[in-house]
């Protein structure tokens, strides 16, 4: 890590050269490394820690051993999810390296703690539940007809085709969006797996029911809202005027649980990870292959989209039917 006093250099001619706009730049650059969300979770993980530090009057930087093993155990006791605890331990582990310390996280006593934490609790995981296509169907028609109702029609219809993640569809700018003869593509520019930019083009079909379709649906929001340029979604105020900043990825969780309750579903079931999930697991019941439906997603990893399509097909072939119950 670079030190916070500025290097200054003086070269063979005599001239003096001072590293302050290339180690301002560099910060920059290593805060670049990870995303906004990341680091914003690892610093509140950090900071539980260091309030349970300070509780007991234990030094957080460094850690001894036996002080993270029994914030560890402490955790799982008091009913921790497995996946929360083990994001700590990283929180620990990348606030020791950034501080050049030795991190306690790395030591064998740790991951014995961990394993029996897991053997003990599980790792799986209760997820929110997923749109599946009926649902999206209910939550689009009880949606008002006015700026709000047609921007979340397109919000709903988009992420749920495109299998986006919240925080991809609040990214979106209306550049992003090409109008075709097939439907729509559309560029994200950066995702959760692909943090180097790289950028992956999704196509959006024509929906085969007007008041349902996508495309359709992004078309009435561009016409209604007039943008040309700058963020897709944008926030509205309760005079239906349109807003310039653009929708924030929490909104997007708003939108789903409101809707949901508008279909009679119970909004606390779903949240901004349905539209996704729903995309995935509706694509597996209709019998789209794992290719296909990664494809659209962009997992890199099998795992999640066979567990999507082991659920989408659960009552396929299921032994439960043939019994004579």
């Amino acid at each position: 890590m670079l030190n916070e006093n500025s290097v200054t250099v003086v070269s063979q001619n005599g001239s003096i050269t001072s590293f302050v706009e290339i180690d301002i730049k560099a910060k920059d650059y290593i805060q670049q490394a990870q995303a906004d969300n990341t680091r914003k979770a690892y610093r509140n993980d950090l900071q539980h820690f260091v309030k349970w530090c300070a509780r007991y009057s234990l030094s957080p930087l460094p850690a001894d051993l036996d002080t993270v093993v029994r914030y560890l155990t402490e955790m799982a006791e008091q009913g921790f999810k497995v996946a929360t605890i083990t994001r700590r331990i990283s929180a620990i582990s990348q606030a020791h390296q950034a501080k050049g310390l030795e991190s306690p996280t790395h030591s064998l006593a740790v991951r014995k703690v961990m394993a029996g934490i897991r053997r003990s609790k599980g790792t799986a995981q209760n997820g929110k539940a997923p749109t599946m296509t009926e649902d999206i169907r209910s939550m689009v028609q009880a949606l008002p007809d006015n700026l709000i109702g047609i921007r979340d029609a397109a919000l709903l219809l988009l992420g749920f085709a495109g299998a986006f993640r919240r925080s991809e569809l609040v990214s979106l700018d209306v550049e992003c969006i090409t109008f075709t003869r097939e439907g729509l593509k559309v560029l994200l520019r950066r995702s959760k797996t692909d943090q180097d930019g790289d950028g992956m083009v999704k196509g959006i079909a024509y929906g085969s029911h007007p008041e349902t379709c996508p495309v359709r649906a992004v078309q009435r929001w561009l016409e209604s809202s007039g943008l040309s340029i700058g963020p897709l979604f944008r926030s509205v105020n309760r005079h239906g005027q349109m807003q310039s900043d653009r929708l924030s990825d929490k909104a997007v969780a708003l939108v789903i649980k409101r809707q949901a309750k508008a279909a009679g579903l119970n909004p606390q079931d779903y949240a901004g990870h349905s539209l996704r999930a729903g995309h995935a697991t509706s694509a597996a019941k209709a019998g789209a292959g794992e290719r296909a439906i990664m494809k659209q997603t962009g997992h890199r990893s099998t795992a999640m989209v066979r567990r999507y399509i082991r659920m989408g097909s659960l009552f396929d072939e299921n032994s439960s039917t043939m019994i004579g119950l």
